[in-house]
């Protein structure tokens, strides 16, 4: 089969096409044909080297893929050949084929596309989860949303917006501003214009937001910091800028403000029932069509190299996917 392997760590051009071995499901897990392959910013960290505990070089990336079961594998019984399912893999994904355990695929409704089904569990799972029950989100509260345009941020622009809060996001180009603006942003900033948290000292008549999802570190890390209320919280996810951020636990203690982490393949080993709480309520939100999957460019599974590099040059929004 087709696979797209990382040869070494470095930039985009270290992914190549190759042909491997299609895998056999083992005990517990199913074969998936990959129809789409959902690209996270944690593929462009691992491919850098940049990843904590990330896979050793060569590997075959990808940890979100949407497709067909193609082969059962012993003491598998809720799953057949033809079902529709995506799940979130630990890598393997930007393949024609693909195993994982059973136990971690969602059925794909007969209504959404293979493209959306790929940037649903990363990117919807996220954002709840740093919304709700890490950030602890109130409907009366106000949200800062950095990379509202992103995956994961035009999935956090609705949440937020259905549940009442006030949303703040930033972007770099207005089309993007644009497209959170439709989702439920009620303040759009294009942080390459202007300092968001000016707009936020505006708008909340110098008070700060209650709430900041982080995924950029780096400066935008302490900027989000001093954007924040008294006694306001954050939930990093993330470090698209190459650079981690620290933050001195005297300015926490000083100004009553949390700071708190989340990573979700971490999450999901060590606590998934308070991860996978939200599967429910996300698939009546897109049922209903509360809730919708912004697809972006897609790809074909031999130019997973433009992709990336597309999304290395902050092209990208919404949710870029592969298609073998």
């Amino acid at each position: 089969m087709k696979a797209i392997e990382v040869d070494s760590y470095g930039d985009s051009d270290e992914l190549s096409v190759v042909d491997v071995p299609t895998p056999e499901p083992g005990a517990g897990e199913v074969r998936i044909e990959i129809k789409a392959a959902g690209i996270n910013f944690a593929d462009i960290m691992q491919r850098r080297g940049h990843y904590p505990d990330g896979p050793e070089a060569p590997y075959v990336p990808g940890m979100e893929a949407a497709g067909t079961v193609d082969a059962v594998g012993e003491g598998v019984d809720d799953l057949s050949v033809g079902d529709r399912v995506v799940g979130m893999l630990d890598t393997g994904g930007y393949a024609e084929y693909v195993t994982a355990p059973a136990a971690m695929l969602f059925p794909v409704p007969e209504a959404m596309s293979f493209d959306e089904a790929a940037g649903f569990p990363v990117q919807f799972l996220t954002a709840h989860a740093s919304l709700f029950e890490w950030g602890g989100l109130e409907p009366d509260e106000s949200v800062l949303i950095q990379a509202a345009a992103g995956g994961v941020g035009t999935a956090a622009v609705q949440l937020a917006s259905n549940y009442g809060a006030e949303v703040f996001g930033t972007a770099s180009t207005q089309e993007k501003l644009d497209l959170a603006a439709e989702l439920g942003c009620d303040h759009p900033i294009n942080y390459t214009e202007t300092d968001f948290r000016e707009v936020v000292e505006a708008e909340t008549d110098g008070e700060g937001v209650d709430l900041v999802l982080e995924s950029v570190g780096d400066d935008v890390f302490d900027r989000s910091l001093d954007a924040m209320s008294h006694f306001g919280r954050m939930v990093t996810y993330g470090v698209a800028s190459g650079v981690p951020a620290e933050v001195s636990n005297q300015r926490l203690l000083f100004e009553n403000k949390t700071v708190k982490g989340f990573h979700l393949g971490q999450a999901t080993m060590h606590d998934p029932d308070r991860v996978m709480k939200a599967i429910p309520e996300l698939t009546d939100g897109f049922a209903s069509g509360d809730l919708e999957v912004i697809l972006g460019e897609s790809f074909a599974l031999e130019d997973a190299a433009e992709a990336h590099q597309y999304i290395e040059d902050r092209k990208s929004s919404g949710k870029i996917v592969l298609k073998p």
